[in-house]
Parts: C-alpha cells; structure tokens; sequence
C-alpha cells in the first residue's frame, strides 16, 4: 500500500471529479473494491479531501448509487461546479443492463449541495439526452464551465456516433446555456476521428490560450490535450500532446491559489505481475500543470508533496565513462550506498557527452544480480522509457505505453525528480513526466549507468521516507 500517494484503503481509485474552496481540494471520486475484478461491484463516489496531497481526511461516500434496477445503478464520472450559492454536480448515471432492454445506459443526471458534503439527488434526468445520430451507451463525463465572454455556461461531455465500436468516431460534444436548465445543443466540439472514444473531457483557460483535455483508451491509452486561442477552435496539438504514459489515466484539473492540478490515477497490474495489463483504478497522483513560453504545457510534482519528503542527504557527484560497453555505478552519500526502501525521493542534474549511446536510472536493484527497474533514455531516439533490467526471461516487463518525447541534446543538463511510492514509480525529466506501476521489490540499491559513452551527475540528493 502507497504511504505517500492517495488510495483508500480497501479500493482502488477510480475517476476523480476534483473541486476546491480557500485553501482544500475535494477529491469526488469513484471506489472500486474489485468484487469480484474491476466494476464487479456498482460504485457511487465518495470523497475525501486535502490541502498538500500528503495527508488527506476521508468523508465517505458523498453520491451513494442507486439500487441495481435504476438509472444510475453506478455513477459515472461528471462535474462540480457553483452557481448562485449552491454547489450543483451533473454526473452520469450508467446502468449496465439497460443496453439489452433497449434503453440508455447513460444518462446526465443531477445533484445540489449547499456544503459540498451532503448531496441531494434531484430524480430528475438533466435534459441532456443523447443526440441522434450518438451512441446512446456512450454518453457520459459531464464537464461544465462558465464562459466569461459570452456569459453562458458550456458543457462538454465525451461520446461518439452510432456504430460498430471499433469505428474511430470519439468526439467531445457540447451544449451552451443561461440558467442550467435550458440547454441548446451546439454540435461536435472536437471530432478528429483519432480515437473510438472520447472520455474524462476537460476545458480550461490559462493566459491567452484555451486547452482541452480528453482520455482515449484505443491509440496510446492515455491524455492528450489540444490548444486554441479561442474557445471555438481550431484545436491544434502540440508536438508533444501528452502528460504522462498509458499508466496515468483519467486525469481532471481544478485551478485553486493559481495551481492548476491534474488529478489522474496510476492502475495496477492485472494479478499484480509486471507482465500483464494496466487494470481500471488504482492509485491517485497529481501533477501541477505548468504554461511553457510557447503555450504548450508540462507538469511538475506539486511543492507540498515533494517537501513532505524527510530531510534530503547530499549525494555525491560522479562522472561514468565507457568506450565499448556499458558501466554503472551505484549511488552513495559519502562513502556509503545509499539504501532506497519502498518509499523515497531522488533530485539530480545530468548531462551527458556527443558519443553516449543511452544512460538511465536504476532502483530496487539488487547488487548481486543487478535485477532492477530502470528509466532508460536510448539518446538517438529521443524519448525516455520505463524498463525492468534485464528483461529476463524476455519479456518480464510489458511497458507498451510507457515511454515520454524528449530531445536529448549532448551537453544540456536535464534535471531529473524521481519519487518511488511502493509500487508506483514517478520520474520528471524538466517538465515531462512518466509514471509506471513496479510490482516486485529486488533490493534497496539505486544506480547511475551509461552506454559507449560518458554521463555526469551533479546536485544530487535522496530523501527516504517522509517526515
């Protein structure tokens, strides 16, 4: 179990619905207790809340699901939002049976709150059906906001049009209105024909630029995000359109005291074996979305949660050279290797010379075998992966998915942040990010190694434990 990263215990976190007021952040958010396997069990969505994403303060459930015969048998994700004083969500009710007896499985439904705690059902479905022509089983992930400009509210939500599943027709759709009971249906908002499916729709505004957000589960599995200056497009995407790997998931923002959060969930492995599949839940992590100059966007660790870490130790710096062949070197303060246990933090500049072939971090090694998780950057490809070393008996890792663009110039320094929970490993390379899910525990070492060429570390540190 994650010490630092947020998991109830008992479940695994699903789709969160974040919001926040002064100084917390309430994490809406569906729990999934796996009985038997993910989605045995219909869920509602409980909530729990924080203010540095270290310690969080549990309230239950906040939706609790209608009985196995009703609309909303689980609830979905959707949106949280204020008007007028009153707190209002707009969720999406899926039956799973409904499909067979010729109705829709989804459908917008509707809460109101004057605390944010205790929520009322209205029994009424919002009248956001879906359109003719959509899928009326893929309906779903409600997201509204308020358009300053036009003094309307928009709602997006994720779908795609009737037909065979594999048809590659994912869009996000959109309604506009006045008063949050008169809705006019404006049409396809982003429909690239990329994806079969579009989910956990998200649209936010920073500076001069507009940015949307959506999950897709049939290219890449994972976020990717398009940029306008207007709210009505064109979308463009960035050459690197992601934030993370195919183990984030799911990811919602909430803007709180000028930091944008990505709320996002790490799944587990199928049986728990680094061999099989991502599964649906896991564990929540965050990331702090940072603007670049040019528009585009990277994340970060947020500050509270890397300075929860306990008092961080100097490492010493080192330079690793190899002509032919590769050469590693274990990481110590002083004279003395450092021993990482389950949960700790590891800060560090590198750069590396013309002739490198590829260098990387290893963790949970054992100094024997050298059995260890890796992030390896093979420089001629520009782009960072998350490995398993050696991938013996091939393949005793499956990371489709799991890898991150980055330009690797020869004598730039890229500074790295490598937080390990348990099982869920985080690496920032400057401001691009790649989580993956390690399920086996080799040894408490961590190592600097490179191939035919040479590699510099400096201001290092390590933080194990918290305080």
């Amino acid at each position: 179990m994650q010490r630092l990263y947020y998991q109830f215990p008992g479940t695994w976190f699903g789709d969160c619905m974040p919001f926040g007021v002064d100084d917390t952040y309430f994490l809406f958010h569906q729990r999934d207790n796996r009985n038997p396997k993910p989605f045995g069990e219909p869920f509602g969505w409980d909530l729990a809340t924080t203010k540095d994403f270290v310690t969080y303060e549990d309230h239950g459930v906040a939706i609790p699901r209608g009985d196995y015969n009703a609309q909303d048998q689980f609830i979905f994700a959707g949106s949280v939002f204020e008007d007028e004083g009153k707190y209002h969500i707009f969720y999406t009710g899926y039956n799973r049976d409904y499909s067979a007896q010729g109705k829709a499985a989804q459908v917008l439904l509707h809460a109101i709150s004057e605390d944010l705690y205790h929520w009322e059902k209205t029994g009424d479905a919002v009248e956001l059906p879906p359109q003719p022509g959509y899928d009326p089983d893929e309906w779903r992930d409600p997201w509204i906001i308020w358009d300053d400009e036009r003094n309307r509210y928009v709602l997006i939500l994720g779908t795609r049009k009737a037909g065979p599943k594999e048809e590659q027709t994912g869009c996000t759709v959109w309604f506009t209105s006045t008063d949050l009971e008169h809705w006019q249906f404006q049409g396809d908002f982003w429909a690239p024909n990329i994806y079969t499916m579009h989910e956990m729709p998200d649209l936010f505004r920073m500076g001069d630029w507009w940015y949307h957000i959506i999950t897709e589960y049939s290219d890449k599995k994972k976020m990717v995000y398009r940029m306008s200056r207007s709210l009505e497009g064109p979308w463009t995407a960035p050459s690197d359109d992601a934030f993370d790997g195919s183990a984030y998931y799911a990811g919602r923002t909430f803007e709180l005291n000028g930091h944008r959060i990505l709320f996002g969930w790490v799944g587990t492995r199928e049986d728990n074996d680094d061999r099989n599949n991502y599964e649906w839940g896991g564990t929540f992590v965050p990331h702090e979305i940072i603007q670049r100059e040019d528009g585009t966007l990277g994340v970060k660790t947020p500050d509270t949660l890397w300075e929860a870490f306990a008092d961080r130790q100097s490492l010493c710096d080192c330079t690793l050279s190899c002509d032919d062949g590769r050469v590693e070197q274990a990481l110590t303060v002083i004279d003395n290797t450092v021993d990482c246990g389950r949960l700790f933090s590891l800060e560090a500049d590198i750069t590396f010379t013309e002739t490198t072939r590829n260098f990387g971090i290893r963790f949970y090694e054992d100094p024997t075998t050298k059995e260890s998780y890796q992030f390896h950057f093979p420089v001629a490809e520009n782009r960072f992966i998350s490995e398993k070393n050696p991938n013996y008996i091939w393949f005793s890792f499956m990371n489709i998915g799991l890898e991150r663009p980055i330009a690797l110039h020869a004598g730039q320094t890229y500074h790295i942040r490598l937080i390990v929970d348990d099982t869920v490993a985080t690496l920032y390379v400057n401001d691009i990010a790649l989580n993956t899910r390690v399920c086996e525990h080799h040894g408490d070492m961590v190592s600097l190694y490179v191939t035919d060429g040479s590699i510099n570390l400096t201001n290092a540190s390590i933080a194990v434990g918290l305080r």
